[in-house]
């Protein structure tokens, strides 16, 4: 039965608020991730990205995580090094010193960010087909691996991966999602096996394997875990194909949660019951599937407070034929409702695939906008007959006063198969940029000129916890030129990446001063009133002080 598509609004055209420098800043930057053909499932994934400031020097550095070849891992060799380009502060990024340098693993996926040990300096893990891998950062001078060591040597294939305090302890612990057993010895590849789509021959999965149970670890606070999978009552819960993580609090009691987007399962909340306990209740809180009651193949996830919203909304791309999906709570409802047609997110996604996505506010007028990029897992997609396309256009949705979203074209570049995504101000000039990688080709940088076009002021904010870490878990709010915002400090983010810990708010045409409540995972309050707008405002909980500066 043919359905027809429900009618989506026209493409607006913003190419020149985002505008690609790659060339210029990055240069020279490109991943692998297996052969054009996509033989095996392993090879449609992509690497990863990180936005962190690793050497202490107020602008944020990048990690791009490469991936590898079968003709590697069939030859016992490496994957390609996962790579630090340090920022100059401009938004020109070149490769770190040899104190940085990391050997590659097994094979390359995404990338967490998060002070394992408390000493004040943001740490990186990188997911692998392989054993997980744990760099502790040197104060500022380098990385120094500690996996073993640290208790995260198991084996497996890790997609996303998530830091947050779960027990509340004051230390970060550690959220793992996993994909599915993969051995090349046993499932056969494309060209001679008897997966289809459309009527072509694809590589097999996630279909018919077996998927992996995803992992979780209390942390000692001195950058060592513990595997507390059972303990926590995650060993309870049936596995999916775990794709994104997203922490956040769904039932404002105080504690941290867990969401992952499952692939051709249904996606999974995991409860924190107060102690770094999980219940899971994805289902009895309208988040495991779609508006339709069907599962559907998730991706990433974006995650944040928007306008007229009693809880976090809850973003989540998925398959190409499937909407993408926003869950929305309601002050009388416990449970979300997806609410992805209401707001103009579903027709513009039907005919894509979504991977890497994130809430941001792209045009500084004080309501929150959404990036998605976009890209098949079949090469066979651009034959005739498939009804869409290998190569997609990102998407930019902006948001309206209405709080509907508009869809505008990301960028002017070429269509592009896109995985992992993140967002931050990389040049420090008060708007937030996007950092795209692609399946295999180049890393893109595109640069937001929002400020340059004078679109609206903007307000910054780093926090400090006890501990000198970022304060994960940490939620602001910023009140200013009649708009109230709220923002939840976290790395995790898209689909195999780390966003920055650090905060933006765009503030509209307002440069009035703004008050700012920033609201501890403990449950204490900073209050701070008459903050200038147009800067960056760095909050410490031990000392209570506040310092900042224009930018």
């Amino acid at each position: 039965m043919f359905v027809p598509l429900p009618p989506a609004l026209p493409v607006q055209d913003q190419a020149a608020l985002f505008v690609d420098v790659s060339e210029e800043a990055l240069p020279g930057i490109t991943t692998t991730c297996g052969s054009e053909d996509k033989e095996w499932i392993l090879e449609v994934n992509g690497g990863g990205l990180a936005l962190a400031d690793f050497d202490g020097d107020a602008d944020l550095d990048l990690v791009v995580v490469d991936g590898s070849t079968m003709e590697r891992v069939n030859a016992g060799e490496r994957g390609f090094a996962p790579r630090l380009l340090l920022n100059d502060g401009a938004g020109h990024f070149e490769p770190a010193g040899d104190a940085w340098s990391m050997a590659g693993g097994r094979w390359g996926m995404g990338a967490a960010v998060g002070d394992v040990n408390g000493d004040g300096w943001p740490d990186l893990l990188i997911t692998e087909w392989g054993p997980d891998r744990l760099f502790l950062n040197q104060a500022g001078a380098g990385f120094l691996e500690v996996t073993e060591s640290a208790g995260l040597g198991a084996s497996a294939w890790s997609t996303s991966a998530a830091f947050l305090d779960a027990d509340r302890d004051g230390d970060l612990d550690l959220y793992v999602a996993r994909y599915l057993e993969f051995d090349p010895k046993a499932i056969q590849p494309a060209s001679s096996g008897d997966a289809r789509w459309k009527g072509h021959r694809v590589m097999a999965g996630p279909e018919g394997l077996t998927p992996s149970a995803d992992a979780f670890y209390l942390g000692n606070g001195d950058g060592t875990f513990e595997l507390a999978s059972d303990s926590s009552g995650l060993g309870k819960v049936k596995p999916g194909y775990g794709l994104g993580v997203m922490t956040l609090d769904v039932d404002a009691d105080g504690d941290t949660d867990v969401y992952v987007a499952n692939d051709s399962t249904p996606n999974q909340l995991l409860e924190n019951q107060g102690d770094g306990t999980f219940i899971e209740s994805g289902f009895s809180r309208g988040l495991a599937y779609d508006g339709g009651g069907r599962e559907q193949a998730g991706m990433g996830i974006a995650c944040a407070h928007l306008a007229g919203g009693e809880r976090e909304a809850l973003f989540v791309t998925n398959f190409s034929g499937e909407s993408n999906a926003l869950y929305r709570s309601s002050p009388k409802r416990r449970a979300y409702r997806d609410r992805s047609s209401r707001y103009g997110l579903s027709g513009p996604s039907l005919m894509k695939l979504g991977w890497g996505t994130g809430f941001f506010d792209a045009d500084l007028d004080g309501d929150l906008d959404l990036f998605v990029l976009n890209g098949h897992v079949y090469p066979q997609a651009a034959r005739m007959g498939s009804d869409t396309r290998y190569a997609q256009d990102d998407q930019l949705f902006l948001q309206s006063a209405d709080g509907a979203f508009v869809e505008q074209r990301l960028s002017g570049g070429q269509p592009a198969v896109s995985r992992a995504g993140v967002a931050g101000d990389v040049d420090g000039d008060g708007d937030v940029d996007i950092v795209a990688l692609s399946v295999e080709g180049r890393v893109r940088l595109l640069q937001n000129r929002a400020r340059q076009k004078d679109m609206g002021a903007w307000l910054g904010v780093r926090l400090v916890g006890a501990n000198g870490a970022e304060a994960m878990g940490t939620t602001v709010t910023v009140e200013a030129g009649g708009l109230v915002q709220h923002r939840r400090s976290r790395t995790a983010g898209g689909f195999q990446a780390a966003t920055p810990a650090s905060l933006h708010f765009g503030l509209g045409k307002s440069v009035t001063p703004a008050k700012v409540t920033v609201r501890w995972p403990d449950g204490t309050t900073t209050l701070m009133r008459d903050v200038p707008c147009n800067a960056w405002l760095e909050v410490s909980k031990e000392s209570g002080s506040a310092a900042g500066g224009k930018k």
